[in-house]
């Protein structure tokens, strides 16, 4: 008999698991099935530099956070609601603007009170047609807690006219029936920082160079043909066809969305990561994805949250067989 540890639990706990080798009718170890868990484990050891460990707790998160130590969290990925009238089950998107600007620096500040000095603050926000100002009202509510070190627009859907007069579609969004306004089809995701030099790993989302020529003709290539993505990132949603079974929550991220934020402050600088509105658990999977140690997720939505462990759990079982 021999343990190892196995993200194994249905709640998405990380859990240490002993397991024994079948034996066949005859009594002796069956070889294939020692063998298949042992390609499975080591599959999961070369994705996930640890098997994360998982504090999901069904709590407010400004009340949550008021329990963790200061300086204690390296990586915040999170998207609050947006105060434009979306129908959550615990939650009234209806407030009036002063008093939601109120409570964003509310619970900002102690997002600045746990995070660490080289810490990051990854905040998507989006607006409507009709309040185009809202994400950066929110930006100013919080620039005396932190410093604005990068914008980037997730673009979710583009339509792109080729040289040859093709129009190349992508993506996806939801159409607006409007004699005014354009189908609103970007967000932002803006990444703060307490001092706005932190450095980060810009190259771990690079693309390659569509011009080869300037390999060679910039220094800094080193002879790479990688080069920094920039600020606007193309990430559709990934088509469903139930939103109550697939996707059961009014207003999510995509989990790439949060990958990319974690790669580009840097996987290996990343011990503990914090979501405040976790909502049915994308950036928990996310962070299980890049092998983060830590995730520490607060919603106070208890149907959202048994939606996050489920999501955990079923990404970390191995494959039926």
């Amino acid at each position: 008999m021999e343990h190892r540890a196995v993200p194994c639990a249905p709640s998405g706990h990380f859990v240490r698991c002993v397991y024994s080798a079948e034996c066949n009718s005859a009594g002796r170890t069956d070889c294939k099935s020692v063998f298949r868990f042992w390609l499975y484990v080591r599959s999961e050891m070369r994705q996930n530099r640890f098997m994360t460990a998982f504090d999901l707790r069904h709590d407010d998160c400004v009340v949550g956070m008021q329990a963790l130590p200061a300086n204690s969290i390296d990586l915040v990925v999170t998207s609050p609601p947006y105060n434009l009238g979306i129908r959550y089950s615990k939650f009234s998107d209806r407030a009036d603007r002063a008093g939601y600007l109120h409570w964003c620096k509310t619970w900002a500040a102690e997002i600045a009170r746990v995070l660490k000095a080289d810490g990051s603050f990854f905040l998507n926000v989006g607006a409507s047609p009709a309040n185009p100002m809202f994400p950066h009202q929110i930006v100013l509510q919080l620039r005396d807690l932190f410093a604005l070190q990068n914008t980037i627009h997730w673009i979710k859907s583009i339509s792109i006219e080729e040289k040859n007069g093709r129009i190349v579609s992508r993506g996806h969004f939801k159409p607006i029936s409007s004699r005014r306004f354009l189908n609103d089809c970007h967000e932002y995701v803006f990444h703060f920082t307490k001092s706005g030099g932190v450095e980060i790993d810009r190259l771990a989302l690079g693309v390659p160079y569509q011009d080869k020529s300037n390999i060679a003709r910039w220094s800094h290539t080193s002879g790479r043909d990688r080069r920094c993505r920039g600020n606007t990132w193309f990430i559709p949603y990934e088509t469903i066809q139930s939103r109550e079974r697939e996707r059961p929550h009014p207003a999510t991220f995509p989990v790439q969305l949060a990958e990319w934020c974690t790669k580009l402050h840097g996987v290996s600088s990343v011990h503990t990561m914090l979501d405040p509105f976790l909502g049915i658990g994308n950036s928990a999977v996310a962070a299980q994805n890049c092998g983060v140690e830590r995730f520490i997720g607060f919603e106070i939505d208890e149907s959202y949250l048994a939606e996050a462990k489920r999501r955990i759990g079923a990404q970390a079982s191995p494959p039926a067989g």
